[in-house]
This record gives C-alpha cells, sequence and structure tokens, in this order.
C-alpha cells in the first residue's frame, strides 16, 4: 500500500514542551515547572456569564468573524491599553486561542518560498506553522547578553529578497524577554524601510513588570504592515477556554476570515460571551494575578541567584530562562537527570530552538508553596551536580 501521510508534515517534529510531562503525571510527589498555564482559576464573573450564556441556550454558530459585541470590546480594550484603532467589523477576527491567528495569518499572507524571520528561543508553533503554510522558516538566534531582545543588526542580517515576514514574540515565551520603545522603533524603522510585514504575537501582553506594554502597531507607519495576534489565555486564566484574536490591515483580515470560514467557521459561542465580560469588568482580576506572577517573578530570581545559577532578569510573561552550561551537560540531560533524581519537570531550552542550548525554561505560574518546594529540590541538585564536577 502507498505511504499517504504528507513528507512535510512527517519531517515537522512533536513539540519539545510536552516530552517529560507524559512521566510526571504518572509519578508519585512530581512537581512541574514546564507548563505554561496560569494556575488561576478563570474569575468567577467570567465563569458565571460562560454559564448563563448556556443556561439562555446562546448555543448557536456566531458570524465568521465571532460575535460584534466582542469585536467591539476588543476593539475598545485594544484602543485604550495600546492605543490602536481598529474597525471591529473590518480589522479583527476572533480565533480558536492565539495559535489558530498565528496559523491562519500564515497561510493568508505566504506564497511557497517566502520566507518567515522567527526570532529564537521562541513559541513553538512559529516555525512549523510557516512550514504548514509554504514559507521557509529563517530562525534569528537572540542572544543572553542581549537580553534576547532582537537587535537592529540581528535583523538587518537576516533579511533577503524572499523576506515577507517578521514575527515579533515579546513579552516572550520562554525567556521572559521584552522590547522596550526604542528596541520596538529601531525594529520599525528596518521593517518599514525592506517593506516587509510583521506578526507580533502578544499574547503576554498585559504580564509586563517593567512598565506598560507596547505595541508595534502603535508606531508610526506600523498599524498598516502589522498583525496584531493576542487572546484570553494568559491574562485571565482563560487556557481552556481557547480564544483568542488577530487584527490586522482590512484585506489581510479578510482572507484570514476566509480560511478560518472554511477550517473552524466560529470560535466557541459561550466562549465569546464569557470573553466579553472579561473585556469589561475583568481589569481588576488582571491586576491581582499580573501583582502575583511578579512577587513570584523576583522571589524565583532572587532564587536562581542564591543558587548560583546565571539567569537574567525577565520583565515578561511568567518564564526564567536560566543557563546550566556550567555542568557541561545538554539541556535535554539535565532535564531528564532532575526529573528522574527530584522529581522536578522542567522543559530543556532546545524545545524552543537550537539557540535554547545550555538553558532551561521554568515557569513561575505555580504557587509559592510549590515554587519553593521546586527550587529547594533544585538547590540539592546543583550542589550535587557541582560535588560531582569538583570530584572529576
Amino acid at each position: 500500500m502507498r505511504n499517504f501521510l504528507a513528507d512535510k508534515v512527517v519531517e515537522i517534529p512533536p513539540s519539545g514542551i510536552r516530552k517529560f510531562f507524559d512521566i510526571v503525571s504518572e509519578m508519585p510527589d512530581a512537581i512541574s515547572l514546564g507548563v505554561g498555564e496560569p494556575d488561576f482559576d478563570t474569575p468567577w464573573h467570567i465563569r458565571e456569564e460562560g454559564i448563563y450564556s448556556l443556561e439562555r441556550g446562546r448555543t448557536f454558530y456566531t458570524s465568521n468573524s465571532g460575535l460584534k459585541e466582542l469585536r467591539e470590546e476588543i476593539s475598545s480594550y485594544l484602543k485604550r491599553k495600546v492605543h490602536l484603532n481598529y474597525d471591529p467589523i473590518k480589522e479583527v477576527i476572533v480565533t480558536v486561542g492565539g495559535s489558530e491567528g498565528i496559523d491562519i495569518a500564515f497561510r493568508a499572507v505566504l506564497n511557497p518560498g517566502d520566507e518567515v524571520l522567527i526570532p529564537q528561543p521562541c513559541y513553538v508553533s512559529y516555525e512549523p506553522c510557516a512550514v504548514l503554510a509554504g514559507g521557509v522558516p529563517v530562525l534569528i538566534n537572540l542572544k543572553e547578553e542581549n537580553e534576547f531582545r532582537l537587535r537592529k543588526q540581528e535583523l538587518l542580517d537576516a533579511i533577503t529578497e524572499k523576506t515577507k515576514i517578521l514575527v515579533l514574540p515579546f513579552p516572550n515565551n520562554p525567556t521572559g524577554a521584552i522590547m522596550e520603545q526604542k528596541d520596538l522603533e529601531e525594529i520599525a524603522e528596518i521593517v518599514i524601510e525592506k517593506d516587509i510585514l510583521v506578526l507580533s504575537d502578544e499574547i503576554y501582553s498585559e504580564l509586563s513588570y517593567k512598565g506598560d506594554h507596547i505595541s508595534i502597531a502603535s508606531l508610526p507607519g506600523m498599524q498598516e504592515r502589522t498583525i496584531l495576534i493576542n487572546g484570553f489565555s494568559k491574562a485571565y486564566a482563560m487556557t481552556g477556554w481557547r480564544l483568542g484574536y488577530a487584527c490586522g490591515p482590512a484585506d489581510i483580515i479578510k482572507q484570514m476570515t476566509k480560511i478560518h470560514q472554511f477550517a473552524i467557521m466560529c470560535a466557541p459561542t459561550n466562549s465569546q460571551f464569557a470573553a466579553v465580560e472579561a473585556l469589561k469588568n475583568g481589569d481588576d482580576d488582571v491586576a491581582v494575578m499580573r501583582e502575583s506572577y511578579d512577587q513570584r517573578r523576583r522571589y524565583v530570581v532572587h532564587t536562581l541567584r542564591e543558587i548560583g545559577l546565571q539567569c537574567f532578569e525577565p520583565f515578561g510573561a511568567f518564564y526564567v530562562f536560566p543557563s546550566i552550561q556550567e555542568f557541561g551537560m545538554t539541556a535535554d540531560e539535565f532535564a531528564t537527570r532532575f526529573l528522574e533524581e527530584e522529581k522536578v519537570a522542567v522543559v530543556p531550552g532546545t524545545a524552543f530552538g537550537a539557540c535554547g542550548e545550555g538553558f532551561l525554561r521554568l515557569s513561575y505560574a505555580y504557587s509559592l508553596e510549590d515554587l519553593k518546594e521546586a527550587f529547594g529540590r533544585l538547590a540539592d541538585f546543583v550542589g550535587r551536580l557541582r560535588e560531582e564536577k569538583e570530584g572529576k
């Protein structure tokens, strides 16, 4: 019988994030610092709106683009948060999580052979989504000494005549890096000069600990060449509701909507009603969660430095990205031993690109109690590794 599988799908490796967590689920007393999921429940008033929508029988399809009321709330939210004006009818689409937004954005703009610039380390979906859309991923290796920010020369060195779109993944998963206004201005200047598009993934925009988040789309000349991706999973602890959105130029959103129409039809209806409530009345909830994450962030950075692990201070999302290069082990080897010996799961930096070798991603979206226990085990493990190293 012939091989019915598509070569480009078979050649894509599975996500490296999940590798250790099937083991953790079967391991008593194990702690996972790997999954990028808030430990908060969705705020009650948001859940209540979702429940109410079901009780009222609101189980119908919405329009392909999403509930008009939700798109209007998204537009209002972006206006007050990042000073952007989007037409809720023509420039906003509601998606099944931010991940669908990334996928259909690539499929809407890429022709075979178009190059997609992807700064790494980064979220695992960009590269496979670019490949599946017929694009050619071009990886830009970000550096710890630059706090994993994208620098002007790094971008210039990667651009060719085939470059079509730049992914801008900030605040960053897995490093926690951010881009401040001066950083974005340098990037915007090149983007305009070279006439390329930006996909700005701002799913962690509410989790910024060094002033308010700035969207590159808000800079002069950039809204018309930016597809902004965001959603509800991280800010509102709504991961399982599977809801995101994309905003951008009307001609691009029109084509994204066409793909969404044929592949998805519409995002879950009760999730959309809940999201309206989140945007209308959820600012205080976000502030409480952000403050809690910031407390954990400060604790984790301080503890890593006490342990003696090198780690730049992250100012976004809920991850730290410490270096383990002193031990002469691969990130996968370190993570495997740490799980086996101390029953703590972390993600090797290589899950987010080859340049993540020598680093680990640790999430602090967990209770302080769990973090203290996990970092106590990390201190013990690191101590043993140093003793082994000295004994050789």
